[in-house]
């Protein structure tokens, strides 16, 4: 499995991105082929999310994610696990700046001078590349189109959005796209 970690400056933001590739570089498999993202590009989208969501993130002077590219089984299993859904399903994201999280003292977090010592930790997102292959093929774009959209609604999760219903939902969705625009993967 191939960890890539790497930090973005982003006007004033830092971002420390974890992205682990453990559907293209598991050993056991060889016939997937080669991923349609490479780590580079995920750090090029994410720091251009976070500009644009900037407003919405919460006060920190950096800040930390992790993306893990996965399979159907490992995801079933999580989504077993947290959502007690016994299914793969496309993206999960665990977001750690849920209201009964609790939350380290800032106090310990900051230097002297009051600035912050550590990232804050957004969360992770994983996706099921094999999820998304159907999505792509079902939705008439590419792999790498899927896997951007998929990651940008983790992302949002991550900030607090959620779709409870079809108008949240299409909010979310509209959010989504003017991500995916942003970053010319779409029109």
């Amino acid at each position: 499995m191939v960890m890539s970690q790497k930090a973005i400056a982003t006007e004033g933001i830092q971002l420390d991105l974890s992205v682990q590739d453990h559907f293209w570089e598991s050993d056991q498999l060889t016939d997937r082929g080669s991923s349609p993202v490479e780590p580079e590009t995920w750090d090029n989208w994410f720091r251009r999310w976070l500009e644009l969501l900037s407003e919405e993130l919460p006060p920190a002077m950096a800040y930390e994610l992790s993306l893990r590219l996965s399979d159907d089984r490992e995801i079933q299993a999580l989504n077993s696990r947290y959502r007690y859904q016994d299914k793969p399903t496309d993206v999960l994201a665990f977001a750690a700046l849920e209201v009964n999280c609790p939350q380290p003292d800032v106090a310990l977090l900051q230097s002297n001078y009051g600035e912050s010592l550590l990232p804050l930790y957004l969360g992770d997102i994983v996706i099921s590349v094999e999820t998304a292959r159907s999505g792509a093929k079902n939705q008439g774009h590419s792999l790498e189109i899927e896997l951007a959209n998929l990651a940008a609604h983790g992302l949002l999760h991550l900030l607090g959005w959620d779709h409870p219903d079809s108008e949240s939902l299409g909010k979310m969705l509209a959010r989504q796209e003017t991500l995916l625009q942003a970053v010319d993967l779409i029109s």
